[in-house]
């Protein structure tokens, strides 16, 4: 890995880096690359926001979602769930 994290590096740690599962120094070049890419954060709330909206409809099949979730999203997560 470079010396500073790229936005495509961030990806690839994505998944570690929410499960806790990063090595300290990982992560802190993961956080500090968070702290100055806006780009990367939204990504990242987007991600997160993506996980709970699975995770509620696997919960409650009956759930409604949120309104700030944006319906291209929804559609995605709907047509994925239906390829299986």
């Amino acid at each position: 890995m470079s010396e500073r994290m790229s936005c495509r590096e961030l990806l690839e740690f994505l998944d570690d880096y929410l499960a806790g599962e990063l090595e300290t120094a990982v992560r802190s070049e993961f956080e500090t690359h968070l702290a100055q890419c806006p780009y990367c954060r939204d990504y990242l709330q987007t991600y997160r926001d993506a996980i709970r909206l699975g995770r509620s409809l696997c919960d409650d099949p009956q759930a409604q979602v949120p309104d700030e979730v944006p319906e291209q999203l929804v559609q995605a997560i709907l047509a994925a769930r239906e390829k299986g």
